[in-house]
């Protein structure tokens, strides 16, 4: 153990003196990008490739270490920072991220995760093809107004009951995680965490739905038929082979309470982005008063939630902080290490990411659409949504107001793509694996990771392109 720290420590050392090497006058002037390198972008991608392989490849090493490796990541770009510009423009650039969008992006997803897991669904239904179907449908809609995490909470134990008397079972865990877990999410910020990023940015609550919404009914109905057409011919193939283990019984649905705590949420998230208070200043920083009053109101919503909500539906759910706890740790790694790379891509084609630049902007200098929907989607797939949402939101030239209206399609084309082609992996996003791991230990033979990326590939790839030649061309 000793020695490992010791190796991880010069591992530290040795990068924190390449790092500093590197031209850092950027932080002493408000992170001018164009005088950063592109070595300033390595811890970013560090942290992020370290999400998607660890897991994968050390599981036991990720579980016990994950907060470690994280604060590593962050630490490449603190230290060097304030090694060669000084501590006070770092811990200006750091409050800047941490008050006005990490603090208010892991309070949401708090808010949404104890909410959702005070929400449960009890009984049993026979897994026809039609009652499947309408279950991935009730999934899909519920995931933009409880989040794609929340509404897999709920939604996964009633779907595996429905089905554990079938010998194949295995597609419909996967088009959940197409659908539930991803697809579902677009027409809210509140469905996903990239959209969530980007309304603290400045784009409006319902544009995404707006906006979004023929897309999202297009693929999630060519992604129901194709699944009510499969599970039809192995339903009458198989028939009822195996005794029910949970015999059909009528659905409820328990912890109401929650529900109205749920339209809190939305409420306060739409009063904060309607109504303007006074800012405070906090090291160079505006904070609103509208926010600090909507932050609290989530945090409040988490306290009467959990003391509301009976002990046996979180057990029903499975629910624990271990999660959340999680998110937070890397997603303070991630904000950090991604301030260098917005600076970069907001210098456009004066900063290091000139050619990424070049590949999403055609020879007229107009943005390519279809670019943007792949790009974003592609990195979506194996790297975490949000940040790759951020990036692209970025280099399309992160101004909301014209994104919104001049620049509607392409920032429709990045938010599409982030949250669609999350369900191509199962690191693609975070509810994903959670999905796989639940229906694992409930005995589902679920496929490895790159037999659910064939899954994908022969499902989702063609519906996204028919998608790009309806709405992105």
């Amino acid at each position: 153990m000793r020695l490992s720290l010791m190796r991880g420590c010069r591992y530290l050392l040795g990068g924190i003196l390449v790092a500093a090497v590197l031209p850092c006058e950027a932080f002493a002037a408000g992170l001018d990008g164009a005088s950063l390198k592109i070595g300033w972008a390595l811890p970013f991608v560090g942290i992020l490739l370290s999400i998607a392989l660890f897991p994968l490849l050390a599981p036991h090493f990720w579980e016990h270490h994950q907060g470690k490796i994280a604060a590593v990541w962050g630490a490449l770009v603190v230290i060097p920072a304030a090694l060669v510009a000084g501590w006070l423009p770092v811990t200006q650039a750091l409050v800047h991220t941490a008050l006005l969008e990490y603090i208010p992006f892991i309070i949401l997803l708090l808010a949404l995760f104890t909410v959702a897991g005070g929400i449960v669904v009890r009984g049993n239904l026979h897994g026809s093809p039609w009652v499947n179907t309408v279950l991935l449908a009730i999934g899909t809609l519920a995931a933009s107004v409880i989040g794609t995490t929340g509404a897999s909470m709920v939604m996964i134990r009633p779907v595996i009951r429905a089905n554990d008397d079938r010998r194949h079972n295995v597609h419909v865990i996967v088009f959940f995680i197409f659908l539930v877990s991803n697809i579902g999410g677009s027409l809210s910020p509140l469905g996903d965490p990239p959209l969530f990023l980007g309304f603290l940015r400045g784009v409006d609550f319902f544009w995404t739905t707006q906006h979004l919404y023929l897309q999202t009914m297009f693929v999630s109905g060519v992604l129901l038929a194709i699944f009510f057409c499969i599970d039809t011919y192995l339903y009458r193939k198989e028939g009822r082979i195996k005794p029910d283990p949970t015999p059909d019984d009528p659905l409820r649905v328990n912890g109401g309470v929650n529900f109205a705590l749920m339209a809190v949420i939305i409420a306060a998230i739409l009063l904060s982005a309607k109504v303007k208070l006074p800012s405070v200043d906090i090291l160079g920083t505006h904070v609103e008063l509208q926010n600090v009053l909507r932050d609290t109101t989530l945090i409040l919503v988490v306290f009467v939630s959990l003391a509301l909500t009976p002990k046996r539906n979180h057990e029903a759910n499975g629910f624990a902080w271990a999660p959340i706890v999680e998110v937070a740790k890397l997603f303070a790694a991630i904000f950090i290490t991604i301030i260098p790379v917005l600076a970069m891509l907001n210098a456009g084609r004066a900063g290091a990411f000139a050619s990424l630049v070049a590949m999403v902007t055609d020879s007229q200098g107009q943005p390519d659409n279809v670019a943007y929907f792949w790009l974003t989607g592609l990195l979506s797939s194996f790297l975490d949504n949000a940040p790759t949402y951020l990036v692209f939101f970025e280099l399309a030239g992160g101004n909301p107001e014209h994104l919104m209206t001049q620049g509607a399609m392409t920032l429709a084309a990045i938010s599409a793509g982030a949250v669609f082609m999350g369900a191509n992996s199962y690191i693609g996003n975070a509810p994903n694996f959670m999905v796989y791991a639940i229906a694992k230990q409930n005995g589902v033979n679920m496929p490895s990771f790159f037999g659910y990326m064939i899954w994908a590939a022969v499902l989702l790839l063609p519906t996204f392109a028919l998608a790009t030649l309806i709405f992105f061309r």
